[in-house]
């Protein structure tokens, strides 16, 4: 019999049997599994406040894992054999949004009750699943930071709509899960925010770095400096990518997408540098939506930040 090219079930993609890609490191999970790093996708965005398919996003950047090749030519270093262990999509409700919002708390809690990875990365969604997430957290590890990537506060007012994407740390905040010293925002935009949610922040004792004081400091001194400062006063350290802190270039999927924003590079090297501290625990990436993406010119963006967390400790 003559050898079938057909495949079945599989696509037909090339095969170089020297190249490992980042997505065949990925396992689903199973009980009494181990690896270094835990993975899930929290695919909930009807809280945005502007129209949002961010809950397409975890799929997106999913695939564009397969860009990637495990070797990093400037370490001289292959990481094919890293463990991520794939906890699968959360299933939110179809309309109760409080009760999808309880459920992925419960989910990131169950996920890490397992003790199975070291670190864990967590792909939304709109910027309304950090607070969920970010819960659980704290509630598992204690005292915790965070380090949000953000050209916006995210620290809205409750009353005109509810929990939003533009309200996690508020919640966080106010819920007595994060105190508002321990919250550090990177890359503050321009005229993208009100001042009653500036004057918020100096109120609460939040840490913010405008993209002024990025141009002048320097993204990874200021990553550097505030990591050494949490890590004397928090347990754990967690990390919150909102992809619009990218410049409209570099993130044409984000629903807020602007100009003046943080380059591709400042974001990658800057996880990288957070990435290799011992506290880092977590990292979440939000607000990319596939409809409006390019070419996933956003999603390979968040693919490639994964790997900057990944193969960085």
């Amino acid at each position: 019999m003559e050898f079938s090219y057909l495949q079945p079930g599989r696509p037909a993609v090339f095969k170089d049997n020297f190249v490992t890609k980042v997505n065949e490191c990925l396992a689903s999970y199973k009980d009494g599994a181990r690896g270094e790093i835990g993975l899930i996708g929290l695919p909930f965005s009807k809280t945005s406040i502007s129209l949002s398919q961010a809950s397409d996003a975890p799929k997106s950047i999913r695939a564009c894992l397969s860009t990637f090749s495990t070797f990093s030519g400037e370490r001289d270093q292959d990481y094919k054999n890293i463990q991520v262990l794939d906890f699968g999509d959360v299933q939110v409700h179809p309309t109760d949004m409080e009760e999808s919002i309880e459920r992925l708390r419960i989910s990131v809690g169950e996920m890490l009750a397992r003790n199975a990875c070291d670190r864990y990365i967590l792909l939304g969604g709109d910027h309304g699943v950090s607070y969920p997430s970010i819960r659980a957290f704290s509630e598992h590890y204690g005292e915790i930071g965070v380090i949000q990537w953000d050209a916006h506060h995210d620290v809205r007012n409750l009353e005109d709509g509810g929990r939003t994407n533009g309200t996690p740390f508020r919640s966080l905040i106010e819920g007595g899960h994060l105190k508002g010293e321990n919250l550090v925002q990177i890359g503050i935009r321009d005229y993208a925010n009100a001042k009653v949610y500036h004057d918020y922040t100096k109120e609460k004792g939040i840490i913010v770095y405008t993209m002024n004081d990025v141009e002048i400091t320097g993204i990874v001194p200021i990553i550097k400096k505030e990591l050494d400062r949490l890590s004397k006063v928090v347990d754990t350290i967690y990390l919150s990518v909102d992809m619009d802190v990218v410049d409209q270039t570099f993130a044409p999927g984000c629903p807020a997408i602007g100009p003046g924003g943080i380059t591709s590079r400042e974001l990658l090297t800057s996880i990288s540098a957070a990435a290799s501290h011992q506290k880092v625990k977590a990292m979440d990436i939000v607000e990319i939506d596939p409809s409006r993406d390019f070419r996933d010119v956003t999603s390979r963006l968040a693919a490639a930040a994964m790997l900057r967390f990944m193969f960085n400790h």
